[in-house]
């Protein structure tokens, strides 16, 4: 198996529930004719072309909730991934299913989908990466066939640019662009590269950094306030590092070297990752400089202080029963994996939660977490089916990629066949309040706790449960003094939720979250507890 074939284990591999095993093959040459069974290493394209509409879409219409709005794509199964916002407000989405890009405009609420007559016939792809250029071109990743594309929005042109591969192991993913270059990071490749386009149309300049650890893994990155570009690097369930790349000092020392090249080791500074964080995908500063890290593997996101070294895990809320289904009783620990994770320029964070069927948000200030359930889900991607019956409401819609855009949150619905927007200024059902934000324990100590859920509408009764989620095990609560898990919370109406914290004897020190918090239908509201174990 081929490293992209590795790729699909790690991220695929445990939601791959109601569907055939995906056998990883290598990347068509976009010269060559297709095959009449196209495959790549990505799961929704290993299926026979007559099957492949039950992967792509469960072939419902678009719904809607009170904080969101679905489309539906016209084209059938065109599984529409990385998506970007223009300076008009247009929203652009990449289709992996055929190879084109897609304009939505939000105003008229209308499609353009836009042909790629260089694309092979019946070739697919994962386009990880998008981003839209001051120059009105569109530039997105092509994981099968080692490329970053242009799209000129002028003429309505494409370009393929080949991607400088290492050993034919490259997956160019994550895409930005930073002012003359574009960033890259080579997921399987092992290096994050700088694509210089100022050269000219058909001259361009790579600059590739290896990474420090050795067949492995280069994930997503972001850039500091001082133009340092920060990025993870990592063996699959056997740790890795955060490590930070000093561009501005290199290229400094470079020009005034007189030489082509200089040992990057110099630039490049690590930092062992916690043992917690297994798959470090998502990476993006908050406006106080800390570095947030959204782990693919768990139901985790990490903070980390540049100047502490310290890092903190966080914990969303566990998936809704709806989403996974657990019909065949072998999801014992449902698990959201957070993927991507990005600064909505407003001072929070923005993160999809994969398998949850989430988009989320995060205010680092008021430590509060608001998760947003998306309406549409795609059953054959979650344990849904006892053999007779299909749960109703059951599945995920593979919510990979998202852009910001003011109050709005777009995104895509990978095997829904659809793409979705959060309206963040809709208010929220709910209010969490804590009597105190910070708790101190010992070891084998316990200590009682209470948090209000306020209903902040006039006229309706909504059904709720708590929500209680922690990330060590040697961190339990409990609900106690007649607190129920579910309830019903009346217009205007108040309730007290009471627990115990218990820290158990082989508790560590250090500082540790707990996300308290209640579920409605549409939504999920939480605050973090900040427990110290001393």
């Amino acid at each position: 198996m081929n490293k992209k074939g590795v790729f699909v284990t790690i991220f695929f591999g445990g939601i791959l529930l109601s569907s055939t095993i995906a056998i990883a093959i290598p990347g068509m040459d976009p010269e060559m004719d297709s095959p009449e069974i196209t495959m790549t290493g990505t799961p929704a394209d290993n299926f026979p072309d007559d099957q492949r509409t039950t992967f792509c879409s469960s072939g419902g219409d678009a719904k809607s909730t009170d904080y969101i709005q679905e489309y539906l794509i016209p084209t059938e199964c065109s599984s529409p991934l990385a998506i970007a916002s223009d300076y008009d407000g247009n929203v652009w989405f990449a289709e992996t299913n055929t190879g084109n890009l897609g304009k939505f405009d939000p105003v008229t609420e209308t499609f353009t989908e836009y042909d790629n007559p260089t694309w092979p016939a019946g070739g697919r792809s994962m386009m990880w990466g998008i981003d839209y250029a001051p120059d009105g071109s569109v530039w997105f990743t092509d994981e099968t066939f080692d490329s970053v594309w242009k799209f000129s929005t002028v003429n309505e042109q494409y370009e393929r640019l080949s991607y400088p591969a290492a050993g034919g192991d490259s997956l160019p993913q994550k895409l930005r662009i930073d002012g003359s270059q574009i960033i890259v990071n080579d997921f399987t490749g092992n290096k994050l590269t700088l694509v210089d386009i100022s050269v000219s149309d058909t001259e361009v300049n790579y600059l590739s950094i290896p990474s420090p650890i050795d067949d492995s893994v280069t994930a997503d990155f972001a850039i500091d306030s001082d133009d340092n570009i920060w990025y993870t690097n990592w063996l699959y369930q056997q740790g890795g590092i955060l490590v930070k790349f000093n561009q501005h000092g290199y290229r400094d020392d470079v020009s005034n070297s007189g030489e082509q090249f200089l040992p990057l080791i110099d630039y490049i500074v690590g930092y062992p990752l916690p043992v917690q964080l297994l798959t470090p995908n998502g990476v993006t500063f908050s406006d106080d400089g800390t570095l947030w890290i959204a782990d693919t593997t768990s139901s985790s996101f990490f903070s980390f202080d540049p100047s502490s070294e310290q890092f903190i895990q966080y914990v969303t809320a566990e998936p809704m029963f709806e989403t996974y289904g657990n019909q065949t009783g072998i999801i014992k620990s449902p698990i959201s994996r957070p993927y991507w994770i990005e600064n909505d320029g407003q001072g929070s964070l923005v993160f999809n939660e994969q398998t949850a069927n989430n988009i989320s948000v995060m205010d680092p200030k008021t430590q509060s977490l608001v998760e947003y359930h998306v309406p549409s889900k795609n059953p054959n991607w979650g344990d849904c089916d006892s053999g007779v019956a299909i749960l109703d409401n059951c599945g995920i819609a593979q919510i990979f990629d998202f852009t910001i855009s003011g109050e709005k949150i777009w995104f895509t619905e990978w095997v829904e066949n659809k793409i979705g927007v959060v309206d963040t200024s809709v208010p929220l059902p709910l209010e969490i309040e804590f009597e105190y934000d910070t708790l101190n324990l010992l070891p084998s100590d316990s200590s009682t706790f209470h948090y209000m859920i306020s209903s902040q509408f006039e006229n309706n009764t909504m059904g709720i449960s708590s929500v209680i989620s922690t990330t060590h095990d040697f961190l339990t609560v409990n609900l106690i003094h007649n607190s129920v898990e579910t309830f019903e919370l009346n217009a205007d109406d108040t309730v007290a939720v009471h627990i115990e914290i218990f820290a158990s004897d082989d508790a560590l020190p250090g500082t540790y979250k707990i996300l308290l918090g209640a579920q409605s239908t549409d939504v999920t509201i939480g605050k973090f507890l900040t427990v110290i174990i001393e």
